[in-house]
């Protein structure tokens, strides 16, 4: 059975309303049987792509405090060290996953552990492949701390598409490994710090699942 993530709700009751309605009514204003056929598919095809985005699979997630998992669907894009300035203000591992819109787009936590710190930003709507989206896009840090991997950080980050991050984490919660942490609607990416010397399992190119695929481990 499909499932789908508590963020679209509403927007899918709203997209079937319409296209209900559009399909139901759109015989009144047309006398071409192709158009009306055409206008039909096209509102179907619609809704069949609102549900496809907002889909929420449960993923078997395998508990290990010494992996870090995928966050999300998606292909990577960035491996590279970096200076994090925002919370580190040293130099990390950066490992980028982008999501296109057929992407599921639920947030995973890929450690478990604390919430440490956990901050919105307002931005930009920068495609999220630019390379200055990770600074100046609509973005939520978070980092989360463990004993295995001291803090790491991940960077939900809104595209030319996204219009609203939804972020679950709050400082001092516990969180679980592979549970929801958030969402982003219609596109983008997400960033995760590491600490230097942690072995990258990905390779740039490389498509990922969330809440399964090990991006890093000790």
């Amino acid at each position: 059975m499909i499932r789908f993530h508590k963020e679209g709700y509403k927007i899918i009751s709203i997209t079937f309303i319409f296209s209900i309605s559009i399909i139901l009514l759109v015989e009144r204003f047309f006398d071409a049987i192709l158009a009306i056929k055409i206008i039909q598919i096209l509102t179907l095809v619609f809704m069949v792509l609102i549900l496809q985005f907002f889909r929420n699979p449960k993923r078997n997630t395998i508990l290990n405090d010494n992996q870090i998992i995928a966050s999300v669907d998606g292909k990577v894009v960035v491996i590279e060290e970096v200076e994090e300035t925002e919370f580190f203000k040293d130099k990390r591992i950066q490992v980028s996953i982008f999501m296109s819109p057929i992407n599921v787009h639920v947030t995973r936590y890929a450690m478990s552990g604390e919430i440490k710190y956990s901050k919105y930003h307002p931005g930009k709507y920068l495609v999220a492949w630019h390379p200055k989206a990770s600074t100046e896009n609509e973005r939520t840090t978070v980092v989360i701390e463990n004993n295995s991997f001291g803090k790491i950080l991940y960077r939900q980050i809104a595209g030319a598409l996204a219009k609203r991050i939804v972020n679950y984490a709050k400082v001092g919660d516990t969180v679980l490994q592979g549970t929801d942490a958030g969402f982003i609607k219609f596109g983008s990416r997400v960033d995760v710090f590491l600490p230097i010397g942690t072995k990258i399992n990905v390779k740039l190119g490389e498509k990922v699942v969330g809440g399964v695929k090990v991006i890093a481990e000790k």
